[in-house]
């Protein structure tokens, strides 16, 4: 897996997860509300807040079919809630006063150029990820692309992989299934690793649908960089996103969350520091349950194992059965080698 870098942010192996806070369409284009959710995704700890420049004439037809989650077709909704450009602008404006990423996902070749100024890099939605002729006007803009995966095959990504990095464009790729929201068990959250070992030349992350973070934080113990959560600021709020988002306090859950799992993904077995200490009164070692004579053969029946550690360790009892004693030994006594003859 490759480095994946994004103005001062440098994503990798080790780096904590990038947290990509989805604006998507929950703004209903009302830029009063999409500042708040600027607002709100800086206060949780999100790297970036991306939204969507759709200009619906350049990227469908109007007898586009609805999905089970719309109410309207998805034409008639964006002409309504769109955001236009000089919105756009206006919230970069914004982003950069609060020092948080602005992103955002064009939806056609006319939407990248238009954004182009705005970005460091462009997301590509799963619908386009097969659109190589469009993949290749945007490439030419000379800008790094974060490619979601969903409703594709291997053999689909794989194309899309080669021609990308090809053209020398940096890549990230995020596993992703285009449900909305999906089954849990159609997630097959594995697909992550499969994809870190098959494209070596992307940064491998997550794009998630579920309305939860269970499938985020266990996205990033596989080795997901990138994260990427649709929010809403209420989750009783109508709209085609609802029942994929997260809301912000949850988001919150999710930086610190996915810090914390980055911290613990170390896969060095060792005895740490904070746990020497543990290890005086936690070990066994071998201790009198009963006096015990001079001159005595050491038997199982003398001798058993309780804390503190600091005396002969458990397992070495079969070299002290056998042992003399030399000197009496009081019952609860831990052994030490002082009161045995050496063989």
């Amino acid at each position: 897996m490759t480095d994946f870098k994004i103005n001062n942010f440098l994503i990798s192996e080790f780096s904590n997860p990038f947290i990509i806070a989805e604006a998507c369409d929950n703004h209903f284009g009302k830029i009063e509300t999409a500042i708040k959710m600027i607002d709100a995704a800086k206060e949780a700890g999100a790297d970036a807040i991306k939204f969507q420049h759709h200009l619906p004439d350049e990227e469908m037809l109007p007898i586009i079919p609805m999905s089970d989650n719309f109410d309207e077709p998805l034409y008639d909704f964006l002409k309504k809630n769109a955001l236009k450009l000089d919105q756009h602008i206006k919230l970069k404006e914004y982003c950069d006063k609060i020092d948080i990423l602005y992103l955002c996902t064009p939806f056609s070749y006319k939407a990248a150029e238009e954004i182009n100024k705005l970005v460091p890099v462009f997301k590509i939605g799963s619908g386009e990820m097969t659109d190589l002729p469009s993949l290749e006007k945007i490439s030419k803009l000379g800008k790094g692309m974060i490619i979601s995966t969903g409703m594709s095959t291997f053999d689909e990504i794989d194309r899309t992989y080669n021609f990308i990095t090809s053209k020398k464009i940096p890549l990230a790729l995020m596993n992703c299934i285009s449900e909305y929201p999906p089954l849990y068990e159609d997630l097959n959250l594995l697909v992550i690793k499969e994809m870190i070992s098959r494209y070596p030349k992307a940064l491998i992350g997550h794009s998630d649908h579920t309305s939860e973070l269970y499938s985020s934080l266990a996205a990033i113990t596989l080795g997901a960089k990138i994260i990427e959560k649709h929010v809403i600021l209420d989750k009783k709020m109508k709209g085609p996103d609802q029942e994929v988002s997260i809301d912000f306090y949850e988001l919150k859950k999710l930086v610190d969350g996915g810090k914390k799992i980055n911290l613990s993904l170390g896969k060095e077995k060792k005895v740490h520091k904070k746990e020497k200490q543990i290890r005086q009164w936690a070990f066994r070692s071998l201790v009198s349950i009963k006096k015990i004579p001079k001159n005595k053969i050491i038997d199982q029946e003398d001798i058993w194992c309780k804390r503190p550690g600091t005396g002969i360790p458990s397992y070495l009892m079969n070299n002290v059965i056998g042992l003399r004693t030399l000197r009496e030994i009081e019952k609860d006594q831990l052994i030490d080698w002082s009161d045995l003859e050496k063989k």
